[in-house]
């Protein structure tokens, strides 16, 4: 269903690569909101944070991983995953100190109506969540490169598969907040998606 950003970036760098994602992620809000397609994604380099009201996923796995960041930077993550999600009420923020011009904030929310996040095969590399959660069926202890319930370690993944796991059939995720370093996702679904891009601080939690 989670933050930052590195004091370096240039102000020409930030406007050459933001004003194009922002209006990539414009047009795919639109033609999501539509029902026209089901975005995929990938997002990483820097931390962000997540929240989500609810989220309700089938075939659950997590694992021990390590991301390997823009510049070399290595991250120690849990990834988590599922086959199948529905998540309600979700934000995404990312916050970019940019010099001179100060901090930016990049918010994105979706599935704030009645209609929730459908997503597949989504990986989320994170290093902090709070939730309360329920698992069902739920085995501790399975290697990663054996869980049967989960859509499987993902391919590029750094990790050991002979290394701790545990997967679930099912879970539910309440009140979730968390940071990550990335998430990835087959298909992902965002009805009601609305995306901002501000100056100042303005993070989902």
């Amino acid at each position: 269903m989670e933050s930052m950003a590195r004091g370096g970036t240039r102000w020409k760098r930030f406007a050459v690569v933001m004003v194009p994602s922002v209006a990539a992620t414009a047009a795919i809000g639109v033609a999501v909101g539509q029902g026209a397609v089901a975005a995929s994604f990938t997002m990483s380099g820097q931390q962000f944070k997540v929240t989500a009201k609810q989220l309700d996923g089938t075939g659950f796995m997590q694992y021990g991983a390590v991301d390997a960041q823009h510049g070399g930077q290595k991250v120690p993550v849990a990834v988590s995953a599922f086959k199948r999600a529905e998540i309600t009420n979700m934000c995404q923020s990312v916050v970019m100190p940019v010099p001179i011009f100060g901090d930016v904030t990049m918010r994105l929310s979706a599935g704030t109506g009645s209609t929730p996040i459908e997503a597949k095969n989504i990986y989320i590399d994170l290093d902090q969540l709070k939730a309360d959660a329920t698992f069902r069926d739920i085995n501790i202890g399975v290697a990663a490169g054996d869980s049967n319930k989960g859509p499987g370690v993902k391919k590029g993944d750094n990790t050991d598969p002979g290394s701790f796991a545990q997967e679930a059939a099912s879970a539910t995720l309440s009140d979730v907040k968390q940071t990550a370093w990335a998430t990835s996702a087959g298909t992902f679904k965002l009805p009601n998606l609305s995306l901002k891009v501000e100056k100042g601080k303005n993070e989902c939690y």
